[in-house]
């Protein structure tokens, strides 16, 4: 069995192309009925300490299910609480191309906690390095994407944190949560960060737009094909339109 280890790193000047390895990694603040200031889901659903039944983890659309559903996606191993906010640690490989996947599932109740580890981490800040096996692979503030999926927290309360750019790599990012470009874009233009897909409007974020827009960005496509990605996901998903989906998610700033 491959062993993992999880610690912090600093990456100032961490050079992002290393043999064509990419690192992407997901912040998944667990649906929480009780803690989130949210319309309520059904109590599984909604129990925000419970990733195996959670709508943005273990239900059908959620990221763990939809990721390890996926031909595309090997999940490599988990971790159950790796820290004191995170009670599950996914790392997926990509089959076809050297991409690594890390997702984490917050305890629902420490939802700013996430936002904040995700915001920093736009920053090139936030860092965590996993040994598999050999192989030494580099997430939170090294990794290329950045994505974060759940409730937009900002919507309820402001958060502090180092968000101030380490260095001058430009992270992209996906930010699947309602309306996620007026709250987020504050904090972004902090980070400096590259929105390639966020929200104008109330919405599911789960884990299919996410799926698709990863599909185009492997594929090296334009901000604006990965964008097309996630809208086409969502409208197949939700049957909302395309046209609609088109004006919800959006990219750049």
């Amino acid at each position: 069995m491959k062993k993992i280890i999880f610690f912090l790193f600093i990456c100032s000047g961490f050079s992002f192309s290393q043999n064509n390895l990419k690192t992407i990694h997901v912040y998944v603040a667990l649906c929480d009925n009780i803690n989130q200031g949210i319309v309520p889901v059904s109590k599984a659903l909604g129990n925000g300490q419970d990733p195996k039944n959670n709508l943005y983890w273990g239900a059908m659309y959620g990221v763990k299910s939809y990721f390890k559903r996926s031909k595309d996606w090997t999940l490599v191993s988990t971790k159950i609480k790796p820290d004191s906010f995170i009670l599950e640690r996914l790392l997926f490989k990509h089959k076809t191309s050297n991409v690594y996947l890390l997702a984490d599932a917050y305890n629902g109740k420490y939802i700013k906690n996430a936002t904040i580890g995700f915001l920093e981490a736009t920053a090139g800040r936030s860092d965590v390095i996993i040994l598999n096996g050999a192989q030494e692979l580099k997430f939170g503030g090294c990794s290329n994407l950045l994505a974060y999926i759940g409730h937009d927290g900002l919507m309820e309360f402001d958060v502090k944190g180092d968000f101030t750019p380490l260095n001058e790599n430009r992270r992209d990012v996906i930010i699947l949560a309602c309306i996620s470009k007026d709250y987020f874009k504050p904090y972004l233009q902090q980070t400096k960060a590259n929105p390639l897909v966020w929200s104008t409007g109330l919405m599911s974020p789960e884990a299919y737009s996410l799926k698709w827009a990863i599909d185009g960005w492997i594929l090296k496509e334009s901000d604006a094909q990965i964008r097309e990605r996630a809208s086409q996901a969502y409208h197949h998903y939700q049957k909302c339109g395309i046209k609609g989906a088109r004006n919800l998610l959006v990219t750049g700033y």
